[in-house]
């Protein structure tokens, strides 16, 4: 095939011996006669076989190679790609763990990792997977680890940030997707950073050194050589960088809506009916990806689970995020339900080399089913979207809905509102529905008790 007719994966530029392609619904990946000759070395080791088997790195078939590559591999596919601005600190911290065990496991056989990117780990619901098996090469005496600066900016950084200061990575790493650079990190981290474990020589000597124009790579490759460093060296460095990743904490303060479960505006016998709605809306039909939108505390999340392969469940709330991700790490939906920290009226843009590196969330792939309880009020009154706007954007999801419809009058949509100006007269029960049904058949619709939430089963208008 033409390496100009290739669909190209718009992150995947960087490594020549290596880049990823869309074909057919599949993901492959073409190699450099260097690649393919790196990979066939890699692919018999036992630790990298250990990995696939254990789930740890993604599975991958040989094909024969077609031009321009030498080897092509087709790799089982992430259900659903998310960013390291998507996720949350434990999130962040076991897919740094699996990059420095793999490292360290790689070592071991005479293997390196070429780079130390956030954007080679993926997630299976809550497991971490590496996807990147073009970053193993055979190490060359005298290395060191050239991913070390890019894992502390993309990885530890914005850990320490987290765990040190509180501060939330996501806005960092979204801004630059290089990550924290040392001097940043070192300025964000301030002098009572200074003295906590691993700081000095990880960010503040870095960031010295940076600014300093230290040695390039090539005169300290010689310079180890001389000295005698090797694997071992190495990797003692690795494992006191693993247990400083390692003893990393973050307790999230309870936040406005981390402590806000489904119950607390229902009876229990709203409840009932609300989740006896959406099981009826599901239905027994099995359907690969639903999106659980202002996802809370994952209640539903995981009754979409039990038909639907995937789920994703979007919420804004860091703590809220954060609890159900632990939650569901040793759940049994842990699998099943990827929890990503994105803010529907904020969501995650295009970025890179021309905005295609990193997709929009749309782009990503579209859900077979989407479910929208409590959530579209926040969007129309306190972010301001206007309610045609929601209307089209999901509608052009294309995918069957549930969606809550909650009036000006309930409790919970007052307080949205009284700090501000009601400038929302559209936004009622008639002009809702005259929105929606104009876009989506109305399958059904069930008013809780007090008539002020109101459910609605969605089914897309197909075009003629």
């Amino acid at each position: 095939m033409s390496d100009t007719v290739m669909n190209y994966d718009g992150g995947s530029f960087r490594d020549p011996d290596s880049r990823v392609f869309l074909q057919g619904g599949h993901v492959l990946r073409g190699l450099s006669a260097q690649g393919a000759g790196e990979w066939r070395a890699v692919s018999k080791a036992k630790f990298f076989r250990k990995a696939v088997d254990e789930g740890r790195i993604v599975r991958s078939e040989e094909r024969k190679g077609e031009a321009p590559w030498e080897l092509i591999l087709v790799h089982e596919r992430v259900p659903f790609v998310s960013y390291p601005y998507e996720w949350g600190f434990a999130m962040l911290q076991d897919a740094a763990l699996l990059t420095l065990d793999l490292q360290l496991a790689a070592l071991a056989e005479g293997f390196t990792l070429k780079d130390g990117s956030a954007y080679n780990v993926q997630f299976h619901g809550t497991r971490p997977i590496f996807i990147d098996v073009g970053s193993f090469e055979r190490l060359k005496p005298g290395s060191v680890w050239a991913g070390y600066r890019q894992f502390c900016e993309q990885f530890l950084y914005p850990l320490m940030l987290r765990s040190y200061r509180g501060l939330p990575f996501g806005p960092w790493l979204r801004g630059r997707l290089e990550g924290i650079g040392a001097a940043d990190a070192s300025r964000l981290l301030g002098w009572r950073g200074a003295l906590k474990p691993g700081v000095f020589p990880h960010v503040i000597l870095q960031a010295r050194l940076q600014k300093g124009h230290a040695a390039d790579d090539a005169d300290l490759r010689g310079e180890i050589k001389e000295a005698g460093f090797g694997a071992e060296l190495l990797a003692a460095g690795l494992q006191r960088l693993r247990k400083l990743v390692s003893d990393l904490r973050w307790d999230p303060e309870v936040s406005a809506w981390s402590g806000y479960g489904c119950g607390e505006h229902y009876s229990a016998a709203d409840l009932r009916r609300k989740d006896g709605f959406l099981r009826e809306a599901l239905g027994a039909r099995a359907r690969s990806l639903a999106w659980d939108l202002g996802a809370n505390r994952g209640d539903y999340s995981r009754v979409l689970a039990e038909t639907c392969h995937t789920v994703v469940a979007l919420d804004a709330d860091a703590a809220t995020h954060e609890g159900l991700f632990r939650e569901l790490r040793s759940g049994p939906m842990k699998e099943r339900v990827l929890p990503l920290a994105v803010d529907l009226a904020d969501p995650s843009p295009g970025q890179g080399w021309l905005g295609k590196e990193r997709r929009r969330l749309e782009e990503r792939g579209r859900p077979d089913f989407v479910l929208a309880f409590a959530l579209l009020h926040h969007l129309r009154l306190s972010a301001g979207v206007p309610a045609a706007e929601l209307a089209d954007w999901l509608a052009g999801l294309g995918a069957d809905a549930v969606v809550e419809f909650v009036a000006k009058e309930d409790p919970a949509a007052r307080r949205l509102l009284a700090r501000k100006d009601d400038r929302y007269a559209d936004w009622t029960e008639a002009s809702f529905q005259a929105l929606f049904s104009s876009r989506f058949q109305v399958i059904k619709r069930e008013a809780l008790s007090g008539g002020l939430r109101v459910l609605f089963q969605l089914r897309p208008r197909r075009a003629a």
